[in-house]
C-alpha cells in the first residue's frame, strides 16, 4: 500500500466495537484510511435504542454505517473482522461472498485454531486473502498502535497494509492459526487470573478475611500489588465477561485440540459469564475500590440465583 493507498483504500469493520472504535480513532488522528465503512449487528436490533447508539457511533467515528454487510464491504481493500468469539465463523462466512477479489481479510476476533482455520476456507474459497490476526494487549491507550501478530500464507502482504495504517504488527511465522494459539494459549493465564481473583476476592469478602488474604498474597508476592490487581480484575470481568466468555470457550477448544483436557479454561468461562450477565456499571460504583466492587457483584449475585 503505497503513502497515497494509505488515504484512499476503503477499510470496512464487520462489527464496530471497542477495537473497531479504538483503531478508528487512531487512524483518524493520524490523518489515515479516510474511507472507513461499518456493519454491526446492532443496527438490526429489535431495540430501538440499541440501533440509535450504533448509528450515534458509526457518526462519531467519522465511518459510513451499513445495513447490510455486503453494503460495507462493497470496493474494501482491508477488511477487518472484530466480532465476538462466538460470531466470528459466521462473520467470515456472511463476508465471504461480498469481498472484493483479493481483498485482505484480517480476523482478529479471539478464535480457537481451528475456528480460524474453518474461517480460512471460507473466505479462500470466494477469493478473499485470509489473515490470522491476533489482537495481544487492549486497545486502551495505545489504539492502532496496540501489538498486533498475524499469521498465515498471506503475512507479508498483511504487515505491509498494516504498516501503511501505522500499526504495531509483527508475524507470527507459521500457518493460520499460529496467531491464535500465541493469544488463547495467553488468556489461559490472563483471563484465568480474573476468574481466580474474583472467586478469591468474593469468597474473602465473603468470609470478611478478604483484606488478610490479599495482605499475605503481597507478601509472598511482593510488588503484584493484589488489592489493586483486584479492582482491576473485577472490572474487566464487570465490563467485558460476556464478551470474554465466549472467548474463554474458544481458549478450552485450543486446549482440547492440543490433546489436553481445558478444565481451566471452562471454569474461567464460568465467572466470566456470570458478572458479566450481572451488567454492573464498574465505573459508578467505583471501580478503583475492589471491595465496592465485590460488594456489589456479591448483592446483585444474591439477587439473581436465589
Amino acid at each position: 500500500m503505497t503513502v497515497r493507498d494509505q488515504r484512499t483504500a476503503k477499510v470496512a469493520f464487520i462489527g464496530f466495537g471497542e477495537a473497531a472504535s479504538a483503531f478508528r480513532s487512531g487512524w483518524r488522528g493520524a490523518g489515515l484510511a479516510d474511507t472507513v465503512a461499518a456493519f454491526d449487528v446492532k443496527t438490526g436490533s429489535a431495540d430501538a435504542a440499541v440501533r440509535a447508539r450504533k448509528w450515534a457511533d458509526y457518526a462519531t467515528a467519522g465511518v459510513t454505517g451499513a445495513e447490510r454487510v455486503e453494503d460495507a464491504l462493497a470496493g474494501a481493500a482491508l477488511v477487518f473482522s472484530l466480532v465476538t468469539a462466538d460470531q466470528a465463523q459466521a462473520a467470515a462466512r456472511d463476508a465471504a461472498a461480498h469481498l472484493a477479489p483479493g481483498a485482505l481479510f484480517f480476523d482478529g476476533n479471539s478464535c480457537a485454531p481451528g475456528t480460524k482455520r474453518e474461517s480460512a476456507q471460507a473466505v479462500e474459497a470466494a477469493g478473499g486473502r485470509y489473515v490470522d490476526l491476533a489482537v495481544m494487549a487492549p486497545v486502551h491507550p495505545k489504539l492502532h498502535k496496540t501489538p498486533l501478530l498475524v499469521a498465515g500464507p498471506h503475512a507479508a502482504e498483511a504487515l505491509a497494509a498494516l504498516s501503511a495504517l501505522k500499526m504495531s504488527a509483527r508475524e507470527a511465522p507459521g500457518p493460520v492459526g499460529t496467531a491464535s494459539s500465541i493469544k488463547m494459549i495467553r488468556s489461559v493465564m490472563m483471563k484465568g487470573l480474573e476468574a481466580l481473583f474474583l472467586e478469591c476476592v468474593l469468597a474473602g469478602r465473603k468470609a470478611g478475611v478478604d483484606e488478610v488474604v490479599l495482605d499475605s498474597l503481597d507478601v509472598t508476592y511482593p510488588g503484584f500489588g493484589f488489592k489493586e490487581r483486584a479492582a482491576y480484575m473485577q472490572e474487566r470481568v464487570m465490563t467485558h465477561g460476556v464478551r470474554r466468555a465466549a472467548e474463554m470457550r474458544e481458549v478450552a477448544r485450543t486446549v482440547d485440540e492440543l490433546g489436553l483436557a481445558g478444565g481451566m479454561a471452562r471454569a474461567a468461562v464460568d465467572w466470566q459469564q456470570r458478572v458479566g450477565d450481572l451488567k454492573l456499571d464498574a465505573r459508578a460504583i467505583g471501580e478503583g475500590d475492589y471491595r465496592a466492587l465485590a460488594d456489589a457483584i456479591l448483592a446483585r449475585l444474591d439477587t439473581v440465583e436465589r
